[in-house]
């Protein structure tokens, strides 16, 4: 992977990944600005004004203006907002460049957050809120986020509550755009078949007036955690969906390499540990996994699974019995070896697309502010010992 990274002189980051002969290109752009930016009155915002970016720009005064054009490019087309930072993204063909950075750079720069258009989107959005709060596997997220962080941002979902929702009026995205939608807090990366100078022309022309200034900052994370908590919400479900977590450390730490291969041979892959044991041997689940979650100043290891009702007691058992296994016990050298590899090899197949390269170097330059290429991520994998 080769990319280029160029700061223009209003801060604004610009990084662009050429890949040769790909037939396609992705534009996307990251700002910081998520759930970890907000205050309990306003959380949710983050993601409200992500939806109202699609709503209409002076040029494209219509939502239907803007889904239109980009489906008359035969793009793929969407925005996320997680916890620390919000993207909009377009990939077309490499054709279209021109016209997807056009109107993504229209998007963001140009919201209008018409009054009539934020009040039909609180009911999408709070429906939004419904659906997942109907999805355990989904929702059992949220519930541990509150259980370790509590009330603060760490601890708050990113839709927010439906309160918050339908309280919010123009004045509150205009104020959160004006603090956080800033060219210091946002990247563009643009990855494909491209010219790298004629993009980045292009980009200064375009973003020359981006308001330049200072980002807000977050809430720094507080872990005041004294003893094991548990926290149980009730839904009349055929299934229990559990998820446990141990704290960690952020993104930062240089033990991120030993927590990636730890989880791999804890919960990566259907020879791993877990999906052994819990499903191969149980016939207790039908998912299981582990990912170690970080964050810039946090992070913990998470196991999520969905468990037979009448056997969730043995389930947590057997998870707590493999946890105690990683404590107690040098893994295998055939193991770890296995882990090392299902991870290096499921990192370069993640990297196959244009999207995927994008959101690969953003999220590094967003978060760290420094981009590890692949090569020295695997060479950290290989690296980690039993001890």
């Amino acid at each position: 992977m080769k990319f280029t990274k160029k700061i223009l002189k209003n801060g604004l980051r610009v990084l662009t990944v050429p890949m040769g002969e790909n037939p396609a290109v992705t534009v996307l752009v990251l700002v910081e600005a998520g759930s970890r930016y907000e205050t309990k009155e306003i959380n949710g915002i983050s993601h409200f004004l992500e939806h109202m970016v699609f709503k209409g720009t002076p040029t494209r005064p219509n939502a239907s203006d803007i889904s239109r054009e980009l489906d008359s490019l035969g793009s793929e087309y969407n925005a996320f907002t997680s916890d620390e930072y919000t993207g909009y993204y377009a990939k077309v063909d490499k054709k279209h460049l021109d016209k997807a950075l056009d109107i993504v750079s229209d998007m963001y720069l140009n919201p209008l957050f018409k009054e009539e258009e934020i009040e039909k989107e609180k009911g999408v959005i709070i429906e939004e809120i419904r659906m997942y709060n109907d999805l355990p596997q989904r929702k059992v997220h949220d519930v541990i986020g509150s259980l370790m962080y509590g009330d603060q941002p760490a601890g708050w979902t990113v839709l927010g509550s439906e309160k918050n929702i339908k309280s919010f009026t123009r004045e509150h995205f205009i104020d959160y755009r004006k603090k956080h939608y800033v060219a210091k807090a946002t990247t563009i990366i643009v990855s494909g078949n491209i010219e790298e100078e004629e993009v980045i022309k292009k980009i200064e022309k375009v973003w020359s007036n981006i308001p330049n200034e200072e980002k807000h900052p977050k809430l720094k994370v507080v872990e005041n955690q004294k003893k094991p908590e548990i926290e149980v919400v009730y839904k009349d479900t055929d299934q229990t969906h559990i998820a446990i977590g141990i704290r960690t450390f952020s993104t930062f730490d240089k033990r991120k390499p030993t927590m990636k291969v730890l989880s791999g041979v804890l919960g990566k892959g259907m020879s791993s540990r877990l999906f052994s044991k819990m499903r191969d041997k149980l016939g207790i689940c039908y998912y299981i996994r582990a990912s170690h979650i970080t964050y810039t100043d946090h992070g913990y290891l998470c196991i999520p699974a969905g468990i037979d009702t009448s056997r969730i007691k043995i389930g947590i058992e057997n998870i707590i019995e493999e946890i105690s296994r990683l404590r107690e016990e040098l893994v295998s050298s055939e193991e770890l070896q296995k882990a090392k590899d299902y991870l290096s090899g499921t990192l370069m197949l993640g990297l196959e697309t244009s999207d995927s390269q994008a959101e690969y170097i953003g999220d590094q330059e967003i978060i760290k502010g420094e981009i590890k290429l692949p090569e020295k991520v695997i060479e950290e994998i290989q690296s980690v010992t039993k001890e």
